[in-house]
């Protein structure tokens, strides 16, 4: 699929900051709301971030304007008590930016890797 003319290359948007990366990685497998996303970053222990909720909303808020996810359509689930939950969701081009930053990430870790930086290379 080739992006619109007006959207920017993914790379504009590199490098990200860990939480904005972190929220990616959370909406690529599935849809979540707010508290959702909290958990499920701090499940993986994500470089020690911790995240406040009302900074969430406010990053999310930005990224939905930068076109990285969107607002996802409500779905009723099972397990779902609160109906004011608002859910998100990855787009085509977040996805495309997250690939991008991962590429990124592993150039850098390829050259933590060739200067012995990790531990059980000879480095630590």
């Amino acid at each position: 699929m080739n992006p619109s003319p007006d959207t920017p290359a993914p790379e504009t948007l590199l490098p990200l900051k860990a939480l904005e990366f972190s929220i990616l990685l959370v909406l690529t497998r599935d849809e979540s709301y707010g508290y959702g996303i909290v958990r499920a970053i701090s499940d993986r222990d994500v470089g020690g971030l911790e995240l406040a909720p009302g900074n969430l909303y406010h990053v999310l808020d930005r990224m939905i304007g930068q076109g990285l996810i969107r607002e996802a359509e409500r779905r009723e689930r099972p397990d779902d008590a609160d109906s004011r939950r608002r859910y998100y969701a990855i787009t085509p081009f977040g996805r495309r930016v997250a690939r991008a930053e991962a590429e990124r990430l592993r150039a850098v870790l390829g050259t933590a890797e060739s200067l012995e930086l990790l531990a059980g290379e000879g480095g630590g």
